[in-house]
Parts: structure tokens; sequence; C-alpha cells
């Protein structure tokens, strides 16, 4: 049985389809709302919140994982200690947890010190020697978080955002999925940590310009300061976060994060997804 947690997400509604398409076997998907869940025949879906530590106390996490024998997991879900200790006790066998790629470009910042304290926990079960054994998944910034401007879009507003120039190795969501399930039911992945990225560096005026195309008219677009941007983000990400995600998205930018990997073709055996096809993809999100 392998459990995805995240399943109707970004990476967890197509790691679920792909897993299904490839027959992995039984199948389980953590939801919050089990009876919204629009999983394939045969899925089955499991309702419990993560981020809500009374959910936990009530069993759902246990439940969740009876007869699990592979956990697919997103860093800072909830309590990652209770619920790898739950995956320790349940005897699930394998974790693929998604971290980031913030974690080895940069350290010193908050978010990237609690993934990779979630990746020691992790690393730590395992070689106590009756913890499961572990694949750790740390990908770039998301196509998907082109969403944040949908709302400009859709009502014919400048997309503002700041670092207009500075281009990223975006990675298509369904990528780091498609890693995953190749985790999951392939040898050779446990015990390797992944560096996720996608097929180009494409920067966010870019990015805007590939959805006007996608859409067939024009988005305006306007470049704002970060002192601008981080007024903006910090009321709903709070100070620290929002400092943070404007470091790794342009303003403390270094080779390493710039870099663009062939990790996701190398094992996927398959191209990354362009940011375009991603685009094209959620047209709708933005019209």
């Amino acid at each position: 049985m392998i459990l995805v947690t995240g399943a109707t997400g970004n990476i967890g509604s197509a790691l679920v389809k792909e897993l299904h398409g490839i027959g992995a076997g039984p199948l389980r998907g953590l939801t919050r709302d089990a009876a919204r869940a629009e999983f394939p025949e045969g899925v089955e879906a499991v309702e419990a919140d993560f981020g809500e530590t009374a959910s936990l106390k009530l069993g759902a996490l246990k439940s969740a994982l009876d007869g699990v024998s592979s956990l697919f997991l997103l860093s800072r879900l909830g309590p990652d200690a209770e619920i790898l200790d739950a995956a320790r006790q349940a005897g699930v066998d394998h974790v693929v947890l998604v971290s980031s790629i913030t974690v080895q470009t940069h350290p010193h910042l908050g978010p990237a010190a609690e993934n990779l304290a979630v990746e020691r926990m992790l690393r730590d079960s395992d070689g106590h020697g009756d913890g499961p054994a572990w694949t750790i998944l740390r990908p770039t910034q998301f196509a998907s978080n082109a969403l944040w401007w949908a709302d400009a879009i859709r009502a014919g507003e400048a997309v503002r955002a700041p670092f207009a120039d500075i281009g990223l190795p975006t990675i298509h969501p369904a990528d780091i999925a498609s890693v995953a399930r190749a985790a999951l039911t392939e040898p050779g992945h446990r015990g390797q940590t992944y560096a996720l990225t996608g097929p180009e560096r494409i920067t966010p005026r870019q990015q805007v310009e590939v959805i006007a195309d996608v859409l067939g008219r024009e988005v305006p677009f306007a470049e704002i300061s970060r002192g601008e941007a981080h007024r903006g983000m910090a009321a709903f990400l709070g100070e620290e976060v929002a400092d943070a995600v404007l470091d790794v998205t342009g303003g403390d930018v270094n080779d390493e994060l710039l870099a663009v990997r062939d990790t996701v073709p190398r094992i996927v055996g398959a191209p990354a997804r362009t940011f375009r096809q991603w685009a094209a993809e959620h047209a709708a999100a933005f019209r």
C-alpha cells in the first residue's frame, strides 16, 4: 500500500494519477476533505489534516498509515516528528520526502533550516535500524507559483513582480510527481537525495509573456521593488518567510540555485516539462 499525502495538491494529485496509471498496487490518498476528492477509481480516500494536531490525537494518522508500506510525504505539512514516528511504528518501509533545493542553496534561511531538520529526522530514523528507508527530493521554484498572479490576470490588471529579469529553472510539479513515482516503484532510489529543476531558466517577465501567448491576449507586466513586494507578501506569509522567498526568487541568487539539472530526464526517461507546458495546461486559471 502506498499512501500519498497532499493527494489533491499540485504534486500529490499528479502522483496519484501516475501511480494509478501504472497499476502500482493498493493506493491511498490523504486529503482534508475525502468527500470532495476526485481520485481515480480504486484509490482509497482517507480524510485527515496533518496541520491539525487534534486530528492526529484522534487517531486519523494511525488509521491512514494502517497497512502502508511506502509513504509520500511533503515536508512541514504538519508535525513531522510525530508523522515520522507514526510511520516507523506502523512499519512503513520507505518514505519519499519532498524538501526544498534551498537546503543546499540557502541553508541559512529559516524555512531551509526547517526542511533540513525534517530531512535529518528521516535519515536518523533509518540510521537507528528500525525506521524506513528514504529518498529525498529537493525541487526548485514551482511553475505553479505563477497562480499568485491569476487574480490580476483575470481582472486585466498588470502582473506586479520583483526581479523581473532574473531567471530560475522553474519546475513543473508533475515532474516532481514523476520522480516520486519512480522512487516509490523502481529500485535504486533508496538513500538518494535528488535536486530537481526544470529544463531551462525563465524570468518572471518571460513567464508572463508565455501566459499572455497561451491566452492569446496582452498581459501587462510591471516590475516592483523588493520592498514593495515584501509589504504585500508579508501580509499572508509573515516577515521571515517573505524575506526568504524574495531571497530565493532573485534577491540572493547563486550558481547553485541557478543551475539547470538533468535529474528529471535521467530518472524519468523523458524531457522535463517546460513552463509553457504548465501554462497551457492551466490556462483556465487565468481566463
